[in-house]
């Protein structure tokens, strides 16, 4: 009798504690509360306080937070985000509209990869709301944000930042980020405002040439990349290079942040150790825009081949080429970057970039010491072969 007792006292303080959770999150959330060892009252405090539609927000972050979390946030934490994010999707229009599902992974988690948890929302709410409280449209926010986001937060692209995951505090308070953290910033500001986003990246591209990380936002039922400084949707330097993602590969393909565990995970360059930041391969995506983009670009007739070789000596042997690392700049904006064939490539085979017509191009490239040189180029009319010796 005793036994029975406490089995249904159990269950009465479970329904009670879980009144009005969605049923769908029942059974995660019990595992990860279980997970939460002596935080498991945090979270459960969380949950309970939560109102209306903020309660299934709460109990999504927990039934899917890693366990670095599930043993650490404060209950206050994760409601203020909840709450915030939530006002954010009240306030404005195109954040109602989007879908439950991408709302729940996409704008309301804390955090995107395995930076520093903190407090990011409060203050990136104040700061750009009414920067896009006239906008009429997502689209318009988006673009209103990548125009302003470096002028509000004063930080810029460094080599010398103290490393590569900072959250948004670190970045600010260095004036200085990574791409990852770069990335981090813009993706927590258009969380902010209720514009689902999250961080794309890939571990290396296809010719071992380093690797990078930018966002993505949702827009009008799917996903389009941009970056930390202005740009266009669907538009950035790197493009030809994600064109080139294996699918499925972690070291070669694009992948794409997720707060729901997806069955696989980031591949996080600075840390290879950690596997708790799920994420989804989405290589196809930017292997079909970059074929696309090519395919209109010839066809138009508005750009041409630019070819680049690069040898040691006076001569074009196949023994005297060189692999260096080249970078493609039309005025102050990177188009493209790729290496060089090496000596154990088909003699053949050359570093190939698409690029317009009747323009002049910076190639920026390194030796093999390390040394940096820079060529300019003339591009007219006709495809063209370049050498750098």
């Amino acid at each position: 009798m005793r036994t029975l007792l406490l089995c249904l006292l159990a269950c009465a303080c479970a329904g009670e504690r879980f009144k009005g959770v969605p049923e769908k999150y029942r059974a995660p959330l019990e595992e990860a509360l279980t997970r939460a060892g002596t935080n498991k009252g945090e979270l459960e405090k969380a949950l309970e306080e939560a109102e209306g539609e903020e309660k299934e927000g709460v109990a999504f972050l927990v039934a899917y937070m890693p366990e670095r979390d599930l043993t650490s946030m404060r209950g206050a934490d994760l409601l203020l985000n909840a709450r915030l994010a939530y006002e954010a999707r009240r306030r404005f229009a195109w954040a109602r509209s989007v879908p439950d599902s991408i709302f729940l992974n996409d704008a309301l988690p804390y955090a995107i990869l395995n930076e520093k948890r903190e407090d990011w929302r409060s203050g990136f709410y104040r700061r750009f709301a009414p920067l896009v409280e006239g906008c009429a449209s997502a689209r318009e926010a988006i673009k209103t944000l990548n125009a302003c986001i470096r002028d509000e937060l004063q930080v810029d692209y460094n080599t010398r930042r103290r490393k590569p995951d900072q959250s948004p505090s670190e970045s600010m308070e260095q004036g200085m980020a990574s791409c990852s953290g770069l990335s981090i910033l813009l993706t927590d500001a258009f969380r902010s405002v209720g514009i689902p986003s999250r961080v794309a990246g890939a571990a290396s591209w296809h010719d071992d040439r380093g690797n990078h990380t930018w966002c993505e936002v949702w827009l009008d039922g799917k996903w389009y990349f941009t970056e930390y400084y202005p740009d266009e949707l669907d538009r950035a330097w790197f493009l030809a290079d994600a064109g080139r993602a294996r699918p499925g590969d972690r070291e070669y393909g694009v992948w794409a942040s997720s707060f729901k565990p997806t069955g696989s995970s980031f591949p996080l360059v600075w840390d290879r150790s950690i596997d708790y930041v799920p994420a989804v391969d989405v290589s196809s995506r930017y292997i079909s825009a970059y074929q696309a983009l090519s395919g209109r670009q010839e066809a138009d007739g508005s750009h041409v081949r630019l070819r680049v070789r690069a040898f040691s000596g006076k001569s074009n042997s196949p023994e005297d080429r060189l692999k260096v690392n080249v970078d493609v700049f039309q005025g102050k904006e990177q188009v493209g970057g790729g290496s060089t064939p090496g000596p154990t490539r088909d003699m053949n085979e050359t570093l190939e970039f698409l690029v317009e017509k009747r323009r002049e191009y910076t190639l920026k490239y390194w030796l093999p010491d390390g040394t940096a040189k820079e060529a300019k180029v003339l591009v007219k009319d006709a495809p063209l072969e370049v050498t750098l010796r």
